[in-house]
């Protein structure tokens, strides 16, 4: 069966001759929206370029079994045990404010402990711990360094163009397409735009009952793959507060989301994808779906979220002083794709300007219970 699988090898990934020059520019504009959301932001913080209000901080445990078949028991996936895991749910917008301003793009970060080996990140080698970062939608809008440049400010300014109503909005649309008017007519960014769309259409859901995806494609050690974290059956069928009402308070996910951990635990399966075919299941276009005709996703590890208590104020300054990036992984699991390879400085640079404006230690916790301060 392996040999159906398409082999890692670096030649996988295009080389982009203006990925630095580019990468800069997005650098410079993040640090800035950082900077500037102390005041702008509205929360007295600086807040993340992406993901910047967290819905829950989470303790879990992650268990890898005995027994997965050679292609898929790669990496940290080759030894089975368990690690204690943090994970953050959180909204996608760059923005804080009320639940119905921000969308239904929703992320999951998980932060797995007493994890061997060294990172890719250079300033940590020897944390500990593994990262992953994951959005609802099995889909990402931007291929490119270069339509990063303006999609992402386009982002940062949704406020301006949706509070202009209709007008604001087809505006949006059309400096989304033709990248504020920058690229020509053959290269309009209709993939993106489409893949866009189908994010931005995901009805509002508690997240417990959401599906997570990797935002590219990722090493699977000798392997390449897409990785997902989906909801146990069992466990989303016993959600109570199912669907998510943004218009009925101003906060809406994070209640649910405290309500149902009161109450009883859950679970999530952690989940491989196997490449088998380049073309149709591409490294560096995002926008393209995979078919689970062509491979199914595979259980490589069960995600168990224990009853608990995430309410009060205390619990968001936790959550809020951690950082996640996929680049906190190791070797045999590296992000793959031009998109993916500049979210390792991006991440890293904006981690380090919120922390450093936000007066707080940039440290990796080595556990758990030293991140909830227990």
């Amino acid at each position: 069966m392996a040999s159906q699988f398409v082999r890692y090898t670096p030649d996988v990934e295009d080389d982009d001759p203006h990925f630095e020059k580019n990468l800069q520019s997005v650098i410079e504009k993040t640090e800035s929206y950082v900077t500037e959301s102390v005041k702008a932001g509205g929360t007295g913080q600086a807040l993340r370029d992406a993901h910047a209000k967290g819905y829950g901080l989470v303790r879990g445990q992650v268990e890898i079994p005995d027994g997965l078949p050679e292609e898929y028991a790669q990496g940290i996936y080759a030894t089975p045990g368990t690690h204690d895991a943090l994970v953050r749910f959180s909204n996608g917008s760059p923005h804080a404010g009320a639940d119905a301003r921000l969308g239904s793009g929703i992320g999951l970060a998980l932060k797995m402990f007493d994890v061997q080996g060294p990172t890719l990140l250079e300033d940590e080698p020897d944390s500990g711990t593994f990262d992953y970062a994951l959005i609802n939608a099995p889909v990402f809008f931007c291929n490119t360094v270069e339509h990063y440049l303006f999609i992402q400010e386009l982002f940062l300014n949704t406020s301006a163009y949706f509070s202009q109503g209709r007008a604001g909005v087809h505006r949006f649309y059309a400096d989304f397409v033709t990248g504020k008017g920058t690229l020509p007519q053959d290269d309009w960014a209709w993939d993106e735009f489409l893949a866009y769309l189908s994010l931005s259409r995901i009805p509002p859901v508690n997240v417990l009952l959401a599906t997570f995806w990797t935002m590219g494609a990722v090493r699977h050690g000798d392997y390449i793959a897409k990785l997902r974290i989906a909801p146990d059956p069992h466990s989303a069928a016993a959600v109570v507060r199912r669907s998510i009402d943004t218009a009925s308070a101003p906060e809406v996910y994070r209640p649910a989301l405290e309500a149902e951990l009161l109450e009883r635990p859950y679970t999530f399966h952690v989940q491989v994808q196997l490449c088998t075919d380049l073309e149709r299941m591409p490294v560096e276009d995002t926008t393209v779906e995979w078919s689970e005709e062509l491979s199914p996703f595979v259980t490589v590890a069960t995600l168990r979220l224990p009853r608990q208590d995430i309410s009060g104020p205390e619990h968001l300054a936790k959550m809020d002083a951690l950082s996640f990036t996929p680049w906190r992984a190791t070797a045999e699991h590296a992000p793959l794709g031009n998109i993916m390879r500049a979210r390792k400085e991006v991440y890293r640079r904006s981690s380090i300007e919120r922390h450093k404006l936000n007066e707080q230690p940039r440290t990796e916790p080595r556990s758990a219970d030293e991140a909830l301060g227990l």
